[in-house]
């Protein structure tokens, strides 16, 4: 019993090193295809699919998150005087850890999903043996778009993201807690400074660049079928937001310690 569960243990291990394995491969393959100056079009065709269609959820996450922050937040900080920091901790919490780590969440979901199924399916299909049949490499041709296109974009909802949720505690803080206009605002540029912004797109950075990577290694490892394909989608994801969630902690260390 004890030896059988050692080998499960063993076992499990061995699986997990091959599979880092090849996730670091392929990243270093990516590197290396975008150092050869991959196609623009493509890289705006992903742009458009992977990033602007993400927009509307990820304002809608932030934007109730945001009220939601401030509804729980303001009447304690207002019990103890210090409604006039309201608007600087929603803005600090926004620009640092809310807004990156949640889209990065939701675009782990949509994103990291639709790139698993699209390249999982083509696997499937032996559209990808197709490629290598005509001397196209995969990762030049799918991995790279998809990843720079993550790489860019998902700083950008961020950016949208710390507004929209800073804007949604704006709506809070003077209506519902009776908070000031001038109050909320001041307290924002009171408190929070640029690199609190800054080290949120970095983090965004890291985190589009986990979702490709993840999403584009189990599309192209998809096993046989719909079966194959929805449990290689389903692993992405998950394993997308552990990695996010992990990351986020050292990040967090490095750049706000």
């Amino acid at each position: 019993m004890l030896i059988k569960l050692l080998e499960g243990i063993g076992r499990r291990v061995i699986q997990g090193m091959e599979i880092s394995g090849q996730v670091v491969l392929l990243f270093a393959e990516t590197l290396y295809y975008i150092c050869r100056r991959p196609k623009i079009v493509h890289i705006l065709q992903q742009m458009n699919h992977l990033g602007v269609e993400s927009l509307p959820i990820v304002l809608l996450t932030i934007l109730f998150t945001g009220m939601v922050m401030t509804v729980q937040t303001a009447h304690e900080f207002i019990k103890y005087g210090a409604q006039a920091t309201v608007g600087g901790v929603i803005a600090i919490g926004m620009g640092r850890e809310l807004a990156p780590v949640l889209s990065g969440v939701v675009f782990a979901g949509r994103v990291g999903a639709a790139i698993t199924a699209e390249i999982g399916s083509m696997k499937v299909t032996e559209q990808i043996d197709a490629l290598r049949v005509m001397a196209t490499s995969p990762v030049a041709y799918l991995v790279v778009p998809r990843f720079l296109a993550c790489v860019l974009m998902l700083p950008v909802l961020v950016v949208f993201a710390d507004l929209i949720g800073t804007f949604g505690g704006y709506l809070v803080a003077t209506l519902y807690a009776g908070i000031s206009s001038y109050t909320y605002m001041q307290s924002i540029q009171v408190f929070a400074v640029v690199n609190d912004v800054i080290g949120g797109l970095i983090k965004a950075m890291v985190f589009g660049g986990i979702v490709a990577i993840i999403g584009c290694h189990r599309g192209l490892n998809a096993g046989q079928g719909a079966e194959g394909v929805g449990q290689a989608t389903t692993g992405s994801v998950v394993s997308s937001i552990i990695i996010i969630f992990i990351a986020n902690y050292f990040l967090s260390l490095l750049l706000y310690r």
